[in-house]
């Protein structure tokens, strides 16, 4: 069965990351379709790329990054939940993405954002920055308001168009995570042959 990796994109204190990606989570795992697992980037504490070689040249010299590594290669697709700040992407998902190579290509990837105005400059980001990597994301993105979205500024609340555009997405990554399945396999022959 498709496997689909749900990252929890934001490790700061205080972070409204975890309403947002259990949403997610609880709203896929209600499918039959495929299997989902929360990755919270707090528990894969990275340091900033400390590697001697790029990822695209082999596997790591660190533990913490083929711990990483191990993590990732299993999912078909990735749900990225994701804040913006400042205009942009988050450090430490910037850094989680950049400590590998092969374990993102030929995997689909949706978004979920959040922010002031929905998180939406981090998405553009983060689309350039997997595609780059050999990934399908897939449309349309959920966009979360801070001002709207959230009870007291603090308790997520989903309205319906974002339960509707969240199952848009999720059909649209696993069918796109299913059509990539044989580029992976391909990739997985010839990585181990050469």
């Amino acid at each position: 069965m498709t496997k689909i990796g749900i990252i929890l994109g934001s490790t700061r204190p205080n972070r409204k990351g975890p309403q947002v990606a259990q949403w997610v989570m609880d709203t896929a795992s209600q499918r039959g379709d495929a299997e989902f697992e929360l990755i919270d980037l707090r528990d894969h504490p990275l340091p900033h790329l400390d590697e001697p070689m790029p990822p695209m040249f082999g596997p790591s010299v660190h533990a913490h990054t083929r711990a990483w590594a191990e993590r990732i290669a299993p999912c078909d697709g990735f749900v990225v939940v994701t804040p913006e700040y400042n205009g942009g992407v988050p450090g430490v998902l910037k850094n989680a993405i950049d400590h590998l190579c092969r374990e993102w290509t030929d995997k689909a990837v949706g978004f979920v954002s959040y922010g002031v105005s929905g998180g939406a400059r981090a998405v553009t980001q983060l689309r350039v920055v997997c595609g780059t990597l050999g990934m399908a994301d897939v449309s349309p993105p959920v966009e979360v308001s801070l001002l709207t979205d959230f009870e007291n500024h603090t308790t997520f609340t989903p309205r319906d168009h974002h339960v509707a555009a969240l199952n848009k997405t999720l059909d649209q990554l696993i069918a796109w995570s299913a059509a990539l399945a044989p580029l992976r396999a391909g990739a997985e022959t010839a990585f181990v042959s050469s």
